[in-house]
């Protein structure tokens, strides 16, 4: 499915800003067995980074509707958002100006309802900029960052090395950078010959280890909602990393 189709931006705005009551209307199960947090996973990715130290700048690369990027704004004085569709930077930057936007969420794929999703309580738009651009060919000025988030990003690039190449001139030495991938990878979105052959830990390993440190990993659940009666629950592996001075 297209990153710019309605469809694709009502099911993000609804993971990224929807309550547990309006991600769980009319599901048919007890939902009580669902993993902890799987409701909050751009919250969770953000909080990894274990550190409530304040940070000047902070990037957000495949920011998707922003709820990430808004996170970061508590704890950096300037945070950009980035991410390949321009349908989700728009709506990303109409909540960050303070406006409200709806979307449909769906019983049945033929049927929805309106919601309305608003800038998270207690975040810092003025900190915050999104702008659409590529993970593999971010601009040249740019600069460089304390700390970098790339949630659900690594999988669904055509050429992921060129990215990981990138971040070791976009992370500060003794900064960091959370990377979060459920890794699944598929020809559709990376071809064959650009995927792992092993492990993707053992892959982001091999291309960061050089000048990156591993500190943690961990398995962050995240749910979400297509209509009532599909739901997709999964566990991205975050990992988080420091830039060796």
């Amino acid at each position: 499915m297209s990153y710019e189709s309605d469809v694709l931006r009502d099911w993000y705005l609804l993971f990224h800003y929807g309550s547990e009551e309006e991600i769980l209307h009319g599901v048919g199960f007890d939902h009580s067995c669902l993993p902890e947090g799987c409701l909050e996973f751009p919250v969770a990715t953000v909080n990894f980074c274990q550190s409530d130290r304040k940070v000047d700048r902070a990037l957000d690369i495949g920011c998707a509707v922003g709820r990430s990027t808004f996170e970061l704004s508590r704890r950096a004085s300037e945070v950009i958002g980035i991410d390949f569709s321009s349908s989700f930077v728009e709506v990303a930057d109409q909540l960050r100006k303070g406006e409200l936007v709806s979307y449909r969420r769906y019983s049945e794929m033929h049927l929805s309802d309106k919601l309305t999703a608003s800038m998270p309580d207690g975040v810092f738009p003025d900190r915050v900029a999104f702008e659409q651009g590529d993970a593999m060919n971010l601009r040249d000025d740019l600069g460089s960052f304390d700390l970098v988030h790339a949630a659900n990003l690594l999988c669904r690039l055509p050429e992921p090395e060129r990215f990981l190449d990138r971040l070791t001139d976009l992370v500060n030495p003794g900064g960091h950078l959370v990377m979060a991938t459920p890794a699944t990878w598929l020809p559709e979105y990376t071809p064959v010959e650009n995927q792992p052959e092993a492990l993707t830990i053992n892959y982001l390993l091999h291309r960061l280890g050089p000048h990156f440190e591993l500190i943690e990993a961990q398995e962050i659940p995240f749910l979400i909602r297509e209509h009532q009666r599909k739901l997709q629950l999964s566990t991205s592996q975050a990992s988080l990393w420091k830039r060796k001075v």
